[in-house]
């Protein structure tokens, strides 16, 4: 069973930072996907960031620049440098992991508020 940890969400102001963390229960060397979503209230939840089997990483547009998605394999763990941030980045944002031994349609976390405010 895959167990998604996420960590670092709190309240901010416009133009700081944070960096979230999520840390999985098995290796993420063999990762189909594994990344970061959010949603806002009333809204969606949408992409963030996500590392590709691939080696690759797409970024939602909105965050291109500003936030960076960084990979640990010795720890299992995957990060989100959240810089730059703006009172639209306010959402929960949530991990995902899609592993070969895990389910087909992928592992979510319990999410972590990231709260954008003066």
């Amino acid at each position: 069973q895959v167990q998604l940890v996420e960590s670092g969400g709190g309240l901010v102001q416009p133009g700081g930072s944070l960096r979230l963390s999520c840390a999985a229960s098995g290796s993420i060397f063999s990762m189909i996907a594994m990344g970061w979503y959010r949603q806002a209230p009333g809204k969606q939840r949408e992409l963030v960031a996500v590392y590709t089997s691939r080696g690759s990483t797409n970024y939602a547009d909105s965050v291109k620049g500003r936030f960076t998605i960084i990979r640990d394999n010795a720890k299992n763990t995957v990060y989100l440098q959240m810089n730059s941030l703006k009172p639209e980045d306010t959402a929960v944002y949530y991990c995902y992991l899609r592993a070969t031994w895990g389910p087909a349609s992928g592992s979510w976390g319990q999410g972590t508020q990231v709260t954008v405010s003066s």
